[in-house]
């Protein structure tokens, strides 16, 4: 049997509706970049694990608290890059969505450094 790829290891800890709990698994100085054009006062750059907190309280906010990920790939890229596929839900303006997303997590000497969240802004998936 093949063992896991530390980094995943690593990504399979986070909770993103508990992220104080894996707050230990981010370096200090960490950037987490969002891009969605459909959602513009939560696209930009969240330093720190604080400002990683910040950015899943707003989307737990704007989500009403229904906002959920749901994996669906893992693949780590070197010792470095791990990119995760994933299948975010939740309610938005009163309306049941599905949304694909890519991850690319950086990690460096066992925290995670960099982070670009990705979505299907402009197409949404079968919720």
């Amino acid at each position: 049997m093949a063992q896991e790829h530390p980094n995943i290891s690593l990504i399979k800890r986070l909770n993103p509706l508990d992220m104080a709990s894996a707050i230990d698994l981010f370096a200090d100085d960490v950037v987490f970049h969002y891009f969605n054009p459909k959602l513009p006062d939560l696209q930009g750059d969240y330093v720190g694990p604080a400002g990683i907190r910040q950015f899943f309280d707003a989307i737990g906010a704007l989500s009403q608290g229904t906002f959920n990920v749901e994996p669906r790939a893992v693949t780590p890229v070197g010792d470095e890059l791990v990119v995760v596929q994933t299948r975010n839900t939740m309610t938005f303006e009163g309306e049941p969505i599905a949304i694909d997303v890519m991850v690319v997590w950086r990690i460096v000497e066992g925290r995670i450094t960099e982070v670009w969240d990705i979505p299907s802004a402009y197409t949404l998936a079968a919720a």
